[in-house]
């Protein structure tokens, strides 16, 4: 090479340098958050790429409506989408490199390290990590790592609206994290104003039986604080228990309580029909069972809090413990607005193909 044409490479160079960087210091611009594990992370603003790790993690960033940038899914986000509208409604993350095993198996562990570099993200979204495993997977990858949760599993832990926020303030979504927070106060508000004025000796006696912790779980699998029968103002007979967590009661205590009426948590459906057949006598020993007065409901907390199915779920208890105060609300109709400004699309045909009707009798004993 002369020394003319040596000249004008390194001068080409140079004006490339120039003409790019000030592109580049805009895309750079970056800015501190602190995330729910109180850790202070620098993040760049408006990420295009990103990838959400552990349970319910893509689910938040859906309801944010930034699906669109996430590069990698986890397997479990493929395999397993029963009981998750918002998989429902973006069938093509199916398309998307898988970056890990992801399902509760996951929770605290690292992840794939070498998956999430080949996808080349921004920003990882990670929910139920250990402080200090946090840390240690951002230095490990040099890329921020941004820590959600929904708080306490098997419940609806207002926290979730901070991981909400959080991940909007990221995304450029705080708009969408404030209407998402303002739908479900509505949501509650309208729900109060319909069961205000019934007194509480007509309510029926409730159990909510085989509701998800871990996974499936049977009949004696419930909780004192049921967000769905709480927020109609719903008789519990769990709540004769102390405390708010999740809990497991013995058949004894449900014969003894003999509620008048309930229902049934849909992913634990199948372990209480297979209960039904193996000890049938137990069950019909209920005057719920008795009266066929056991209802289905869709799986609200399942990977987490689905918060739609949880809004979804209250209209339908409420329409049946209360038909009068319910009598303009279809059930079909009243999920689908609400799964439609959680996740987009009307998805609660595939929830009803996979669970039954909601707020339905449930099917084994339909069939009796």
């Amino acid at each position: 090479m002369t020394m003319r044409a040596l000249v004008t490479t390194i001068t080409s160079a140079i004006i490339a340098i120039i003409l790019v960087a000030p592109c580049a210091a805009k895309n750079e611009e970056r800015i501190d958050v602190t995330d729910l594990a109180g850790r202070a992370v620098n993040v760049p603003v408006n990420p295009k790429r990103i990838v959400c790790v552990c349970s319910g993690c893509l689910r938040l960033i859906c309801y944010l409506g930034a699906q669109d940038r996430v590069v990698g899914v986890e397997a479990f986000e493929n395999r397993k989408k029963l009981g998750r509208p918002y998989r429902y409604a973006n069938p093509d993350l199916v398309k998307l490199p898988i970056i890990g095993p992801g399902g509760p198996q996951s929770i605290n562990k690292e992840p794939d390290l070498e998956a999430m570099l080949k996808v080349k993200p921004e920003v990882i979204f990670i929910t139920y990590i250990d402080k200090a495993k946090a840390e240690a997977l951002q230095k490990k990858l040099g890329i921020p790592v941004v820590v959600l949760t929904y708080g306490r599993f098997a419940t609806f832990d207002p926290v979730v609206f901070e991981s909400l926020r959080l991940a909007g303030k990221i995304l450029g979504k705080q708009e969408r994290a404030e209407q998402i927070m303002k739908f479900v106060e509505d949501a509650k508000k309208d729900l109060a104003r319909r069961v205000g004025s019934v007194e509480d000796s007509v309510k029926p006696r409730v159990y909510v039986g085989a509701v998800g912790y871990k996974g499936a779980q049977g009949i004696v699998s419930t909780e004192p604080l049921y967000l769905p029968l709480d927020w109609v103002k719903g008789n519990n007979l769990a709540k004769k228990l102390s405390g708010t967590e999740h809990v497991f009661i013995d058949n004894e205590k449900l014969l003894s309580w003999n509620p008048d009426l309930i229902f049934i948590d849909g992913m634990g459906l199948g372990v209480v029909e297979r209960e039904y057949a193996k000890n049938r006598r137990f069950l019909e020993g209920l005057k719920a069972f008795q009266d066929r007065k056991v209802f289905l409901l869709f799986p609200f907390n399942w990977y987490v809090t689905n918060i739609g199915t949880t809004i979804v779920d209250a209209y339908a208890v409420g329409k049946v413990l209360y038909p009068k105060q319910f009598t303009d609300i279809e059930i079909p109709a009243k999920a689908d607005e609400v799964y439609r400004f959680f996740v987009g699309k009307p998805v609660y045909a595939e929830m009803e193909r996979d669970f039954g009707k909601l707020g339905d009798v449930v099917r084994f004993l339909k069939i009796q």
